[in-house]
C-alpha cells in the first residue's frame, strides 16, 4: 500500500487557528471523500521524542487505495481548488511517497 507522508510548516503570518478551521472544514472531508484515498489524517506536531521542538509543525498521512486513480483524480477541479487553498498556508511542503515494507492485510 502507498502512503503519502507530507510535511510542512505555516507560512510566516498564517494563524494556526485558520489553518486547523480549514483543515477540518475543507481539506479534510473532500480529500478522505476521494475513491483512492483509504484515509487522510493530518497531525499537529508535539515535538521530538527527546522534547526539543520538531523541525516540522504539521505531518499529513494519505493512504491510498490505488496510487494510478489518486493521480488521476488530483486533476480534478475540485483537488486543484483545494490544493490552491493549501499553498497559501503551508511553507514549502514536502510530498514523501513511501510504500510498507509488510502491508497489514485488510
Amino acid at each position: 500500500m502507498t502512503t503519502i507522508v507530507v510535511l510542512f510548516n505555516l507560512k510566516a503570518g498564517v494563524s494556526v487557528g485558520d489553518y486547523e478551521d480549514w483543515a477540518r472544514r475543507r481539506d479534510l472531508p473532500q480529500i478522505n471523500g476521494l475513491p483512492s484515498v483509504r484515509s487522510f489524517r493530518v497531525l499537529r506536531s508535539a515535538g521530538l521524542l527527546s522534547g526539543a521542538p520538531g523541525p516540522y509543525q504539521y505531518v499529513e498521512l494519505i493512504e491510498l487505495a490505488s496510487l494510478e486513480d489518486f493521480r488521476a483524480e488530483v486533476k480534478s477541479d475540485l483537488v486543484q481548488s483545494v490544493a490552491r487553498e493549501f499553498r497559501t498556508y503551508a511553507d514549502a511542503p514536502q510530498f514523501l511517497l513511501t510504500e510498507d515494507l509488510a502491508p497489514v492485510a485488510r
